[in-house]
């Protein structure tokens, strides 16, 4: 069984999920303390299953963490129906696939402004990072106009959002549990101050709706993390991919109508989010393995998505891949809300690097962050 700690791990966990499948769909890891799907099936069969939901546990001692419970005890992401459903509802046309869909030239512009700025920085430096200039900004740029947020607070607000997803990860140490509460209640005492003023874009949706206070400020927070943590991941760790993968890149360069497979094949390829936890509301059965009403079970997400069962050469990158039925966005009621804005960012930075900086290349080893559960990098040093 895989150490989730392991950093030889953490730089290729694919090779473990295989060696996992060839014993079987479900495997209980005693390191993360409930059972964990390997296979595409499997994983699917835990995101549709209806006795399995996001039943969210408060974090102990309540009044260490009470801004981080607030935000996840009122989120659409931890509930199920009804109050799922009646969250979910007050976003959903907001992010429809024909709203974004007008969007796409706003994306577009902040896409090749951001990619002029990087290969200005790689014209003067000789190299500059993708993710603090592109990868990292582009999506809060994008969601911060959305909401009414001022841009110029993006970087503070990824700065919440990361040490708050610290707290998803499993063996945290004491040290990190503290800044995510900090960060926490700093991000909701920001909303706040937002939403007691003269909101505009979608927070103002928010506050005329049917919501609570608290529910308007998790709502609006659960959107600025999930609109930017996802994006940045899969453009860091989907450029790396093609960068190491030459032919790949090269294909993109001369052939723009693979875009939209190629943001399919990312997503699939290195998995943003690796795990997505359900507990069981009823004794279930998946594959064969049988979760008691209580427990827990992952559906990784990173193995479902190299099953050769579903997937031709699964380790093989190839951004003409169709179809392509990774479970990257998830399944089920908990579908991801925002999944057409996302491919439509992918899709605008893609665009905007291969068209602006096709010699584009590594001016070094990636660093990765050390974590699990949410993959991706600190830094992707890019020259041209």
């Amino acid at each position: 069984m895989f150490d989730a700690s392991d950093p030889a791990f953490l730089a290729d966990p694919y090779p473990a999920f295989a060696a996992l499948r060839a014993e079987g769909e479900v495997h209980h890891h005693a390191g993360l303390d409930l059972a964990i799907t390997v296979s595409h099936s499997a994983a699917a069969a835990v995101l549709r299953h209806r006795g399995l939901g996001r039943i969210w546990t408060d974090a102990q001692p309540l009044e260490r963490f009470a801004s981080f419970n607030l935000l996840h005890r009122n989120s659409l992401l931890e509930n199920e129906a009804p109050a799922h459903t009646r969250l979910r509802r007050v976003i959903a046309g907001e992010f429809g696939r024909g709203h974004v869909q007008r969007l796409r030239p706003m994306v577009a512009r902040l896409a090749s402004s951001m990619v002029d700025t990087l290969a200005g920085k790689i014209a003067a430096d000789g190299s500059a990072d993708l993710l603090e200039h592109l990868a990292q900004p582009l999506p809060v740029a994008v969601i911060a106009e959305l909401l009414g947020i001022p841009v110029e607070d993006g970087p503070q607000l990824v700065t919440w959002s990361n040490a708050i997803v610290k707290m998803y990860e499993f063996g945290l140490p004491e040290a990190g549990r503290d800044p995510a509460e900090q960060a926490a209640a700093d991000f909701v005492t920001y909303l706040r101050e937002v939403v007691s003023g003269t909101p505009g874009g979608i927070v103002a949706d928010l506050v005329a709706s049917e919501l609570t206070p608290d529910e308007v400020v998790a709502t609006a927070v659960l959107l600025l993390m999930a609109g930017h943590e996802a994006t940045v991941n899969v453009i860091g760790n989907g450029v790396t991919a093609l960068l190491t993968h030459r032919s790949q890149w090269e294909r993109l360069v001369s052939d723009p109508t693979l875009l939209d497979s190629a943001v399919e094949e990312l997503i699939r390829f290195d998995a943003p989010l690796q795990l997505f936890e359900r507990t069981a509301t009823e004794d279930v059965d998946i594959a064969g393995y049988r979760v008691e009403r209580g427990a827990k079970i992952g559906a990784l997400l990173g193995a479902a998505a190299r099953d050769p069962k579903v997937f031709d050469e699964p380790d093989t990158l190839d951004i003409g891949r169709s179809p392509n039925a990774h479970l990257g966005f998830g399944m089920g009621i908990h579908y991801c809300v925002g999944a057409p804005l996302a491919r439509v960012e992918i899709a605008a930075a893609l665009s905007a690097l291969s068209t602006r900086l096709p010699g584009l290349r590594q001016a070094g080893e990636p660093d990765r962050r050390p974590e699990f559960v949410i993959r991706g990098l600190r830094t992707l040093p890019v020259t041209a």
